[in-house]
């Protein structure tokens, strides 16, 4: 294995050495300068927070075409040329996931984002908010009389899963089916994997399920979510095709339910790893919300998104060719001592610990981002209600100071595959 402290040899991409704790690499790269290419892959890594911004709102000079690839397979085509924009639309459909909205650049995905922002109403995330504490308490109900529980198998990934059916309409009585087809185990098909090889297409399941729902209430309207997703339209009034509201609703629901999984995960370990911090969270739950934005600050669950530089850029003082791609580390611009003080420290009363780029920034930043923070939010002060004490592990995970956690091994998602916390019930004893 290479020396953990040689990061000149270190290989992100493909090494698991730093899937652990990828912090004082990043810190390596800021300090060497917060926009740098690295010599594996020729990534640019963008490891600085007022230069990872200025990235995410520049869509004319990067492209979203390799949001979620980044190095691996790469462009199938040399890219040649001081600006290379229409080599990339020519080609960008032979890219993994160039169905999905998170990869598509304006006007389409202005257009395409435009349907699931019709979805996320105020209106419809009230009514879902009160689903959401419901499920939260019929999730804890299952798991509080084992004195304990596995969070990410047990409770994130089926509250995860039904709060996002729930969303986007899913019917009650098909929830089980769901939760039966997407069942799996924890980061053996992550996005961006440092070992498997990234199919095209991983969401065949859900885009027959609800190509099935929309085609159905297209010609059956009912007074129902899934109807309204279904005749919802372009900007211009177009109707689009059923296949494109269909992978809006997909990708939602698995990129919605990944991320929040991880973020649910770190939370409870850091509640667990900090007694004075939960006791303080039980005393004061209007703190709640303050945690849950500096937990994302400090343990963003995307570790970054690339880019496709469309033409040579400068940026942080850096030139960047066109055709190079960039890597926006989230990780690290939330740990840049330039804008976050004590960058590196949990600090509850942090005043500007919102800013932070867990959710990216622009127009693509995170739709699901409030759903997120109200999962987060309703998930932790349910925990607090229903215990007394949240403890981690120690006949799974060692004892203090000598923890052993496993990190889902990839280079864009953070969060832990499996944590296993014992639970008080309040009022035992």
């Amino acid at each position: 294995m290479t020396d953990p402290t040689d990061y000149d040899a270190v290989d992100f991409f493909r090494d698991n050495e730093l899937v652990a704790d990828p912090y004082p690499y990043f810190d390596w790269l800021r300090s060497r300068c917060p926009v740098l290419r690295e010599p594996q892959y020729g990534v640019y890594m963008v490891t600085g927070y007022e230069e990872a911004a200025a990235v995410y709102v520049d869509t004319a000079t990067f492209s979203s075409c390799n949001s979620v690839t980044g190095p691996f397979p790469g462009f199938p085509v040399p890219l040649e040329g001081d600006d290379v924009s229409e080599q990339i639309e020519m080609h960008r459909d032979q890219l993994p996931f160039s169905d999905q909205i998170i990869t598509m650049d304006p006007p389409k995905h202005r257009d395409h984002r435009h349907l699931l922002m019709r979805q996320l109403t105020p209106k419809r995330m009230k009514e879902n908010e009160e689903f959401v504490w419901r499920l939260a308490d019929r999730q804890i109900d299952e798991i509080m009389g084992a004195g304990g529980c596995e969070l990410i198998a047990d409770y994130a990934n089926p509250f995860t899963l039904f709060v996002i059916a729930d969303l986007l309409g899913v019917p009650e009585e098909d929830h089980e089916e769901f939760r039966r087809a997407l069942a799996r185990r924890p980061g053996n098909d992550a996005v961006g994997s440092t070992k498997d090889v990234m199919s095209h297409n991983p969401l065949e399941w859900l885009y027959d399920r609800f190509g099935r729902y929309i085609g159905d209430r297209r010609h059956n309207p009912r007074r129902d979510v899934l109807t309204a997703l279904a005749t919802t339209t372009f900007p211009d009034g177009e109707l689009p095709e059923v296949i494109d509201v269909v992978r809006v609703a997909a990708n939602v629901f698995a990129a919605g339910q990944e991320t929040t999984v991880r973020l649910l995960g770190t939370s409870l370990q850091f509640l667990g790893e900090h007694p004075d911090v939960q006791q303080l969270l039980r005393e004061r739950r209007e703190l709640i919300g303050d945690f849950v934005e500096e937990m994302l600050r400090m343990e963003a669950p995307v570790k970054g998104d690339f880019r496709l530089a469309r033409r040579t850029a400068t940026v942080g003082g850096v030139d960047i060719p066109a055709g190079a791609t960039v890597m926006v580390v989230n990780g690290a611009a939330n740990r840049d001592p330039r804008h976050f003080e004590k960058a590196a420290d949990f600090l509850l009363d942090r005043d500007n610990s919102r800013e932070h780029l867990a959710f990216g920034r622009g127009p693509h930043s995170c739709p699901g981002g409030p759903l997120a923070r109200l999962e987060a939010r309703v998930s932790i002060e349910r925990f607090l209600d229903r215990t007394a004490e949240i403890r981690i592990s120690e006949a799974h995970h060692g004892p203090p100071g000598a923890r052993r956690y496993q990190y889902v091994p990839t280079y864009i998602l953070r969060g832990l595959t499996r944590l296993h916390l014992e639970l008080t019930p309040a009022g035992a004893g």
